[in-house]
């Protein structure tokens, strides 16, 4: 692998390989293409002396490292679980069109295909669905744990520290206490652990998110009820007070169910990649999810629906749209909700979500944005400026649009993301726990361009470096802090 190849060699070099000259050295290079990738460790082998006055920082000598700032074309995995091409607008759940899923499956029927690679059977349906409904169920202890936050605290915030503390109760499921082998055996024992962990986060993750959601809302919690589906369950959870055999809207029902099942997995987005790398030391899967929870909470990941719903307040009326278009070609204005980092033509899944948001819109009404949304859409779709870049409505130009219309709150859109996100996470976790050759710990390596070896300055010989970023921040104190910096109390000076 990454050996180099004499010219008579060349002559009868593999059709899937590549070829590679270091210029440096005029060594040439075989490298094995396998499912149209390359191993990164082959360049390692591309070694040449360190120049005149080069750093050694650089390792010149060590071997060739291979930079991608943010992942662009670096593959880190091989998996069987969801395909994607961007630029043909196709998602696919372990080879299953998701327009096909959307259709005629259902979320945890999706899950039990993304997690276990096949659909169910009726029975295999049954069993499955069972175990995440039974697993459902909180401690009573979780109750004191939500009321410790404030009442005004992000529901992320609490849904990521949530997910944390899940860990706690089950000392049989944490790899640091019962060996680092637990999940990777592939024994029946360990896959019945590995798979009671699945069903308790993805049973207790609709009953988490409700419980901030009640945090929120100064109410009670609400044990989780049986006889209902999954989204069902969550908005029973959510919303029941104390009516007589409440049940929640059938089509408010069906519309979240689609909305989970679309977002259940997407490949290796930033999130779930923050699973795998937390999950590659052995910890446990819920501190594993917890990591990928936070990860989904910042603003370029799981923010966007929400990001939709501020732009079109923020536009107004339908008549305000030209101007914001134009605005946004100069780069004054953000446009949010369209174009996406993997799909180059179109997101698959904005069509099935807007046919969705017809059927939620025609039992709560349409939305006052909605004019403004459509008004932006068909001004976006026919301009040359956003065609040209492919800047096409994705899935949160719709999808924020109908959780506003369930009357779901924006800062609890993330944690609609984070839901049905849990079962590709598990997904991803439990293929990279099984696959061939163990678990590595992932440890990316860096292209280091800091300072040289430097001897150490005594402090009275030291020349000041001054500037922004090079010298920390004065931050402004106030009420107590204030107060406390003008009083006068033994042992100030050491503070």
């Amino acid at each position: 692998m990454g050996r180099p190849t004499t010219s008579s060699q060349q002559e009868s070099t593999p059709q899937d390989s590549l070829t590679v000259r270091d210029n440096r050295t005029g060594k040439v290079y075989t490298i094995p293409i396998e499912d149209n990738a390359i191993p990164a460790t082959a360049f390692k082998a591309m070694k040449a002396p360190r120049k005149p006055g080069e750093r050694e920082e650089n390792e010149t000598e060590k071997g060739l490292r291979v930079q991608d700032k943010g992942f662009l074309n670096t593959a880190v995995i091989r998996s069987e679980i969801t395909y994607i091409d961007g630029d043909a607008g196709v998602l696919r759940y372990r080879g299953y069109p998701i327009e096909q899923l959307a259709l005629h499956s259902s979320h945890l029927e999706s899950a039990y295909l993304l997690i276990y690679g096949s659909l169910p059977t009726k029975e295999q349906f049954k069993f499955f669905e069972s175990e995440v409904m039974r697993h459902s169920v909180m401690h009573s202890d979780a109750e004191g744990f939500f009321r410790s936050f404030r009442y005004d605290a992000h529901p992320m915030s609490m849904l990521t520290s949530a997910f944390a503390m899940l860990g706690s109760y089950y000392s049989e499921a944490n790899p640091s206490l019962q060996g680092q082998r637990l999940y990777t055996k592939g024994d029946k024992a360990s896959l019945e652990t590995m798979d009671r962990q699945i069903y308790r986060l993805i049973g207790k993750a609709t009953t988490l998110a409700a419980m901030a959601y009640r945090v929120r809302q100064g109410r009670n919690f609400v044990t989780p009820p049986t006889g209902l589906s999954y989204t069902g369950s969550f908005l029973y959870q959510m919303d029941h007070l104390s009516e007589e055999d409440y049940k929640p809207n059938p089509i408010l029902e069906k519309a979240l169910d689609v909305l989970f099942l679309i977002h259940a997995d997407h490949e290796l987005n930033a999130s779930c990649t923050t699973v795998l790398q937390t999950g590659s030391s052995l910890v446990d899967p819920y501190s594993a999810v917890a990591a990928g929870c936070a990860s989904l909470y910042g603003p370029l990941h799981g923010g966007a629906n929400e990001a939709v719903i501020r732009m079109l307040i923020s536009i107004g009326s339908p008549e305000n749209v030209p101007a914001f278009i134009e605005a946004v070609k100069k780069k004054e204005k953000t446009l949010s909700g369209f174009g996406h980092r993997v799909y180059k033509t179109s997101d698959p899944r904005s069509f099935i979500v807007r046919k969705t948001a017809d059927e939620v819109f025609k039992v709560t009404g349409k939305d006052a944005l909605l004019e403004t949304a459509m008004a932006l859409h068909d001004a976006a779709m026919k301009d040359e400026y956003f065609v040209k870049r492919k800047l096409a409505p994705n899935v949160d130009f719709w999808s924020g649009l109908i959780y506003r219309a369930m009357g779901f709150p924006l800062d609890f859109f993330p944690v609609l993301f984070v839901v049905p996100r849990v079962v590709g996470w598990l997904a991803h976790w439990r293929q990279m726990m099984l696959q061939e050759g163990g678990v590595k710990i992932w440890r990316p390596r860096q292209v280091y361009v800091g300072p040289t070896k430097r001897d150490y300055v005594p402090v009275e010989e030291r020349v000041a470096v001054e500037g922004a970023r090079q010298t920390p921040s004065q931050v402004e104190h106030g009420g107590i802090t204030k107060r406390t910096m003008l009083a006068t109390f033994k042992g100030k000076s050491k503070l």
